[in-house]
């Protein structure tokens, strides 16, 4: 048989989200009740107050996400920028090098 041995450090991830999963599902359980919406024009809906609070992470993510996304597109375009640049450089050295390696010496 062979068992593979479980190392400690998973066990401890896995015991935080069991703990974390049940802290939350116990709050969603003890918030149910519902919480009026009032929208403008006299509109108003009624949600257990955790699937708003739910909603309102959720778009909260969404809006990091987002900036974090932008950022990051932003960064590998500077980064691609730089690269062909960094190429352009190393091919005009190259180029310089060879030059004067067939220019004969001016002492």
């Amino acid at each position: 048989m062979n068992l593979e041995i479980i190392p400690p450090m998973r066990i401890l991830v896995w015991f935080i989200r069991f703990v974390l999963f049940v802290v939350l599902l116990s709050f969603a359980i003890k918030n149910d009740h519902g919480v009026d919406l009032n929208f403008f024009l006299g509109k108003q809906w009624n949600f257990p107050l955790v699937f708003v609070i739910l909603a309102a992470f959720a778009v909260g993510a969404l809006m990091g996400v987002t900036a974090t996304a932008a950022s990051l597109l932003r960064q590998r375009y500077e980064i691609s920028r730089l690269r062909k640049q960094l190429a352009r450089a190393e091919r005009d050295a190259e180029q310089a090098l060879e030059e004067a390696e067939r220019s004969p010496e001016s002492f």
